[in-house]
């Protein structure tokens, strides 16, 4: 299956919290968006792997992804070499994606910013022909998706640029509360963590509110690039009220 858009994530959940919002917004426009997990997250405080999986599985159906799946890698302890490259370059030919949307370069997990390097090395990786994968016992062939696009996570870093979710917010908002035993939730008796208490849901919401503002809209997600970026038409610009 072609994607549009693929995204990855290095423990599930973080693609609801960075991209879901973009990833709906594409839908709405008729592309195929999937999501990879690197991890199952097994070294979450709270919850198990399995419970973690009928999470994803409910936050892919709110969000109506094409396609998501799980590498199985170790949370925590995976790095960014040859073997890890290979999983995601297989991944990046079998989707074949015009855009890659992965972790923040910089955050407070250190996971985030390593899965980040992994998943923008391998990106480029997946374009060289030498590089032999393979998929169903079939030779792929070589693709390199035309960007590379870092959602932001917990820090406030600058974003390159803002994407309007406005019209999907509350419906992202559905999705990241699929994982119910993560976030804020009455009736989950586990331990308390940084992600857990109803103070980072509202400031998740600030977060994105504070995003918005700088566009003007009411909602939005941010995107760090390492590339420059350009436009065709000064008509796809967001037309700040002022």
């Amino acid at each position: 299956m072609k994607l549009d858009i693929l995204a990855f994530s290095v423990h599930p959940d973080d693609v609801e919290l960075g991209a879901a919002g973009a990833m709906m917004m594409a839908l709405a426009e008729g592309k195929k968006v999937g999501v990879v997990d690197l991890t199952r997250g097994e070294l979450g405080t709270r919850g198990t792997p399995e419970i973690r999986q009928q999470e994803a599985d409910a936050a892919s159906l709110i969000m109506g992804l094409s396609v998501r799946e799980n590498l199985g890698m170790r949370d925590g302890f995976f790095a960014n070499d040859e073997a890890h490259q290979l999983d995601i370059i297989t991944c990046i030919r079998k989707y074949r994606p015009e855009i890659v949307l992965c972790n923040a370069l910089e955050d407070r997990h250190p996971d985030h910013g390593r899965a980040a390097r992994l998943v923008a090395d391998s990106c480029f990786y997946a374009g060289l022909s030498k590089i032999k994968t393979t998929f169903n016992n079939l030779n792929q062939d070589a693709w390199r998706p035309k960007n590379v696009f870092h959602y932001l996570q917990d820090r406030l870093l600058n974003p390159d640029f803002v994407m309007d979710i406005t019209p999907v917010f509350e419906k992202k908002l559905q999705a990241i509360k699929a994982y119910s035993t993560q976030f804020y939730n009455p009736e989950f008796s586990g331990p308390e963590t940084y992600i857990s208490t109803p103070a980072f849901l509202e400031t998740l919401i600030s977060r994105h509110q504070l995003l918005g503002k700088i566009v003007g809209v009411q909602y939005a997600e941010g995107f760090q690039s390492e590339k420059n970026i350009g436009i065709r038409s000064f008509d796809h610009l967001i037309h700040q009220v002022t």
